[in-house]
């Protein structure tokens, strides 16, 4: 299926470059783009040559459909090539299965990155990453039991931050990107659009990743000075995210570390660098590492909780075979789902106390497609 896409994705950029070329050549493109077509020249590579990076491309595809097209054509190509035509040949002939291995010290936050495959990358908002997912198939008589913690970063960000505002909307389980999107659009929750609630969750997380009004406006699309208003707005409402997040970047540069909520400390070599955008870097990552390094703490103590619990159970009604980013999937035993999927929710949300509850959400299938 991605072979054939992939083919007519070709055939639909050749119609709209006007000619055939090497898509993978960043030369080539770089003279259909930029000369043939005189599309806007916004960065340059290091030898002077206007960019066909993902960014740019990205920016260029809100206005001109061939971009997009190539976009969509690299990340087809990656699927291809990282997924369906590698996971087969990484099957192992003796059990008939994939076995990533996770590395526990390679992510400056502390979670466990996947790597031979890398089970971690495949995308969940295409189509395409939802059919790999189905690869992934639960044995006779067993399901796939797919538990993800929902919104964890912002819920540790309420914990952290003590807002109250933040910490009634979480506890009374609102829709918090809706109610975002209301309160910093002007609008009536009921004519929150989809839009909108999209874009309020990128000033969500954005704000969570340290982004700048600047990064804001790139990633809305909007003007500077309307992503301005829009986190300041975001501030009047929650006004103690603005303050912790200052004072998280004061104690890094006193400390040189941050910690996450259970004292693992994460060291910030950069935070006092003459070099601005390299203290920059440093300073986003202080606000956002105590949140994604207290979300890993979490869910690798709801893997020791749970793992606990296997080892006292009698019989292989359930695995746990899988841990993405918040997510943790295992196999189980069609007669016994019900039981031990509650088992598990209970287990994940109980792991931790924070001002705020977690949430954990479920999901069953025969495969993992299915069950996300």
């Amino acid at each position: 299926e991605l072979g054939d896409r992939l083919r007519k994705l070709e055939r639909e950029i050749y119609l709209a470059a006007g000619t055939t070329f090497n898509i993978n050549s960043p030369q080539q493109l770089q003279e259909i783009l930029y000369v043939r077509l005189g599309l806007p020249r916004l960065q340059k590579t290091p030898k002077g040559k206007p960019s066909t990076a993902e960014g740019v491309l990205q920016e260029l595809a809100l206005d001109y459909f061939l971009p997009k097209l190539i976009l969509e054509y690299r990340g087809l190509t990656k699927l291809k090539s990282t997924y369906s035509d590698a996971l087969p040949r990484a099957v192992n002939p003796k059990t008939g299965r994939i076995h990533t291995s996770y590395n526990q010290a390679v992510t400056t936050t502390g979670r466990l990155s996947s790597t031979n495959p890398n089970l971690q990358n495949i995308p969940i908002r295409t189509e395409e990453g939802k059919l790999i997912r189905k690869a992934f198939v639960a044995k006779p008589g067993a399901k796939i039991i797919a538990a993800d913690y929902s919104q964890i970063e912002l819920r540790i960000m309420a914990h952290l931050a003590k807002d109250e505002n933040l910490m009634k909307a979480l506890r009374r389980g609102e829709d918090i990107h809706r109610l975002v999107a209301a309160e910093i659009f002007n609008l009536l929750p009921e004519d929150v659009t989809e839009n909108d609630r999209r874009n309020a969750k990128a000033i969500n997380f954005g704000l969570i990743y340290g982004m700048s009004a600047f990064g804001l406006a790139k990633r809305l699309g909007i003007s500077r000075m309307a992503a301005e208003r829009y986190m300041e707005r975001y501030f009047q409402r929650y006004p103690r995210v603005g303050e912790y997040m200052q004072k998280i970047k004061e104690f890094a540069y006193e400390h040189g570390y941050v910690e996450s909520i259970f004292g693992r400390r994460l060291y910030l070599p950069d935070i006092r660098a003459k070099h601005f955008v390299r203290r920059q870097a440093a300073e986003r990552l202080a606000i956002n590492a105590p949140i994604q390094g207290s979300a890993a703490d979490i869910i690798k103590l709801a893997m020791i909780a749970i793992d606990d619990w296997i080892d006292k159970m009698d019989g292989d009604d359930v695995t746990m075979i899988m841990q993405v980013h918040d997510e943790l999937v295992f196999e189980v035993s069609s007669a016994s789902v019900t039981t031990i999927l509650a088992i598990v929710r209970e287990k994940m949300e109980r792991v931790a106390n924070l001002d705020v509850p977690l949430v954990v959400t479920v999901g069953i299938g025969d495969n993992w497609g299915e069950a996300h």
